[in-house]
């Protein structure tokens, strides 16, 4: 009986690992190496960022020197500010109206749910190329200005789908029962929404919201192709300095970026994880 179990194990656990990729050769081997092929440039780029000469492939020595100068440039605070005031906007709007979308698409006595679904995730599907081009056409098709105004407009609608998820996310999460237990309870529709739902859903409110804001400070592409003389985001200025060379300074700032990328990420998705456990 024992061996019998034995053999019934060693089989179950044969099954298992032929089904499991991390089971072929060289899987790790391929994955250090894309890990490396991926990070090493972003490592490199953040070392030298502290390098106290101009030169960006040899090391002078330690230095907060560039920093320094990025915190002093004006055009850059400028360009910084213009950022965070789009990102704020831009994943409040894209937030509320998420959420909209997802207490629609969820709720069971909608129709056409799968396919607003679609609708709704369809920009995380098409090239960012291909969206920047058609904002572009629609806002000159439309007659408005370049400018600040669109850049806000494209963002907006670029952000809803990473806001939408984590709040569709959690709103699948909840009890279908509580808004009956409300009516129950003499509440109506709006009372239970505001005093029940909308409380349980404040975790994927906060990680949607997260979301939708890195993005949004982090857009290069559909800024570059809607944005008009005058309005200039952090990625925009960025690029502006590297058409002239590439210095620690540039280097200096993409480290900043990254870090606040890095940290809003991983706020979201603690945000995220803690609101999915309760």
């Amino acid at each position: 009986m024992s061996n019998t179990s034995s053999s019934t194990m060693r089989t179950v656990t044969a099954t298992s690992r032929i089904g499991d990729i991390r089971a072929f050769a060289g899987f790790g081997s391929a994955s250090v190496g894309c890990l490396i092929f991926l990070y090493a440039p972003i490592v490199f780029l953040a070392a030298y960022s502290f390098n106290d000469g101009r030169s960006v492939s040899r090391w002078s020595g330690f230095s907060l020197r560039w920093y320094a100068t990025v915190f002093g440039n004006e055009n850059i605070q400028t360009a910084a500010l213009n950022s965070v005031i789009i990102a704020v906007i831009a994943a409040t709007v894209a937030t509320l109206l998420a959420l909209g979308a997802a207490t629609a698409t969820v709720n069971r006595r909608a129709t056409g749910g799968e396919a607003a679904y679609v609708v709704l995730t369809f920009p995380l599907m098409v090239p960012e190329i291909v969206t920047a081009v058609a904002s572009l056409v629609f806002f000159v098709a439309i007659g408005i200005s370049l400018g600040f105004v669109t850049i806000l407009m494209a963002h907006i609608v670029f952000c809803i789908p990473f806001a939408y998820l984590p709040i569709k996310a959690r709103l699948e999460g909840l009890d279908p029962s509580l808004p009956a237990a409300a009516a129950d309870l003499y509440a109506s529709p709006a009372q239970a929404f505001t005093r029940i739902t909308l409380p349980l859903l404040v975790p994927g409110l906060l990680s949607g919201w997260l979301l939708a804001f890195i993005i949004s400070l982090d857009d290069f592409i559909i800024t570059a192709l809607v944005a008009g003389p005058g309005a200039t985001t952090l990625p925009l200025h960025i690029y502006g300095m590297l058409r002239l060379g590439m210095t620690p300074e540039v280097n200096a700032i993409s480290t900043l970026m990254l870090g606040a990328s890095t940290v809003l990420v991983l706020v979201s998705a603690l945000i995220g994880r803690v609101g999915h456990k309760h």
